[in-house]
């Protein structure tokens, strides 16, 4: 008994079209540069992090220079102006 071979008249395309090609290369190019540039701002991120601490460092050794000096570090930044703890006003107005 000879077997009959099945004919499939719709045969289902091998590959997309070179147009959907394109825009799924594209698409994907899209994103892995989207992601590089995410990654590059991250580390800029993370190395400014770094440099905010430096700098909070610094602005704690200049406080701890004014406290010794001043006993205070309350002071205006913006001229300089020392503001003394109110028992300390009281005691110099005596």
């Amino acid at each position: 008994m000879k077997e009959d071979k099945i004919v499939d008249l719709n045969p289902k395309p091998e590959k997309i079209t070179v147009s959907q090609l394109e825009k799924v290369q594209k698409a994907v190019s899209d994103i892995n540069r989207a992601q590089m540039e995410v990654g590059r701002v991250e580390t800029q991120k993370h190395m400014m992090m770094h440099e905010v601490v430096k700098l909070q460092e610094v602005l704690k050794e200049i406080q701890d220079e004014l406290e010794k000096d001043y006993g205070t570090v309350n002071i205006n930044i913006e001229d300089g102006v020392i503001k003394y703890p109110e028992d300390e006003q009281a005691d110099k107005k005596d």
